[in-house]
């Protein structure tokens, strides 16, 4: 996740060493930890706790740094609801007035992806991706030995680090269909991606791919048929080198 300074720049001056374990401990250390519990879980359970106490302040970053990982209005609105009968039918009232002005009057998704739309939330995968990304399936399983998805990232968002095992084949075939990001192999420069680029993915290559930060980008995943192939996920593309990128 991006790095946290909310602490420092609000109570740096007053409370210098609440503001340093707030930015680098809770944030910097225990948020950080998505190999273990999603930003996108993490900002659910914690909206509850601070709706639960009656926190109104806090709930309402917490809906606008839940929207950024993901939890769109929809879902808001059924976390209160679930909610109210635990914590209190008026905290309900107060967090859904919350989530209409972190939300607004949206009724449906920005609409990406190029022609072929921007699909749903990748939530199944979401523990592999800082920020939102969205799936649009082009064939159903086992209808073709090629699989074909179209995958949209918004602003900023990224896949970590993965490869593509395979014995003989395999790997895949990105296709960019809208917007710009980037693509990079271990040890090598990332390339910018722009729209009708074609990159062709080895098998095997530690890589990672994603949206550059303030564009969206949509690429169609070609998995290429292989022998005993698997994907390995690793670390996340940490905003500290994903931050260099120009």
């Amino acid at each position: 996740m991006e790095k946290q300074k909310a602490g420092r720049d609000n109570l740096g001056k007053l409370a210098s060493k609440f503001a340093e374990l707030n930015d680098d401990v809770l944030f910097g250390e225990v948020w950080s930890r998505e190999d273990k519990l999603s930003l996108r879980d993490r900002s659910m359970i914690t909206i509850s706790a601070l709706m639960a106490q009656g926190l109104y302040p806090q709930l309402k970053s917490h809906f606008i740094i839940g929207k950024k990982h993901g939890i769109n209005k929809e879902e808001a609105v059924e976390i209160v609801t679930q909610l109210a009968f635990y914590s209190g039918w008026p905290k309900a009232w107060s967090a859904f007035s919350l989530i209409q002005e972190v939300y607004g009057d949206e009724d449906s998704k920005e609409v990406h992806g190029g022609v072929f739309g921007m699909g749903e939330p990748n939530t199944a995968y979401s523990q592999y991706f800082i920020g939102t990304s969205y799936l649009k399936p082009l064939t159903k399983q086992g209808e073709s030995v090629v699989g074909l998805a179209n995958v949209t990232f918004e602003p900023g968002c990224r896949n970590n680090w993965h490869i593509h095992h395979s014995t003989n084949g395999g790997g895949q075939i990105l296709i960019c269909v809208e917007g710009e990001g980037w693509y990079q192999e271990e040890g090598k420069t990332a390339q910018s991606l722009n729209v009708g680029d074609v990159v062709v993915i080895p098998a095997n290559i530690k890589h990672w791919h994603g949206a550059k930060k303030d564009l969206w980008f949509s690429h169609i995943a070609v998995e290429v048929p292989g022998k005993n192939t698997s994907n390995e996920w690793c670390e996340p593309v940490f905003d500290e080198e994903y931050n260099k990128l120009s």
